[in-house]
């Protein structure tokens, strides 16, 4: 019995040398001078003569563009890049928090104080403020603490979301100021 396995292929696989199946291609030299359309065996024999690869580097076009090249050398530049890319990447995090229309005092300087630590510490805050059951038809209650969070925030914080309700949930998300 033949088992076989199901391999994920990257799409640039398919596009080097016997498996570009393009009838007519451009082609673009090791060096990147065009050497015009040719037909695609016309193409590899002179890739070949040239003890590199055909890669076809833009397979949408009219006629697909195809490059001479060494594709392994290719292959570990693009891999070069892409992690390099990956480490110069910055994700700023964001931090949620609740909040309720009618949340005691106390309960709104600790929320405030964890926010402005977040904020301090470059992280962007969402706050959500859940209206449950009844509290929908309070909606000015809410807005009321919302715009109170805001306002004490706003001395380190710009709010890049306005307030919002969505379904029962209003959101605000505010960003730390650039020092």
């Amino acid at each position: 019995m033949e088992v076989s396995f199901i391999t994920k292929r990257n799409v640039t696989d398919e596009l080097v040398n016997e498996n570009i199946r393009f009838k007519e291609v451009l082609v673009i030299g090791p060096n990147g001078d065009q050497l015009g359309k040719m037909m695609r065996r016309e193409a590899l024999e002179k890739a070949y003569e040239l003890n590199l690869d055909l890669f076809c580097v833009a397979p949408n076009a009219q006629p697909p563009v195809c490059k001479i090249l060494d594709y392994g050398r290719y292959r570990f530049e693009a891999k070069k890049k892409a992690k390099e890319s990956k480490r110069n990447q910055h994700v700023t995090e964001v931090k949620p928090l609740r909040l309720s229309p009618v949340i005691d005092k106390h309960d709104f300087e600790t929320k405030l104080k964890q926010a402005r630590k977040w904020a301090d510490s470059g992280m962007k805050v969402k706050v959500d403020m859940r209206f449950r059951g009844r509290m929908i038809t309070r909606i000015e209650v809410g807005k009321e603490v919302m715009n109170e969070f805001i306002e004490a925030m706003s001395d380190i914080t710009i709010v890049d979301k306005a307030p919002a309700l969505e379904g029962n949930t209003m959101s605000v998300v505010m960003s730390p100021r650039k020092k």
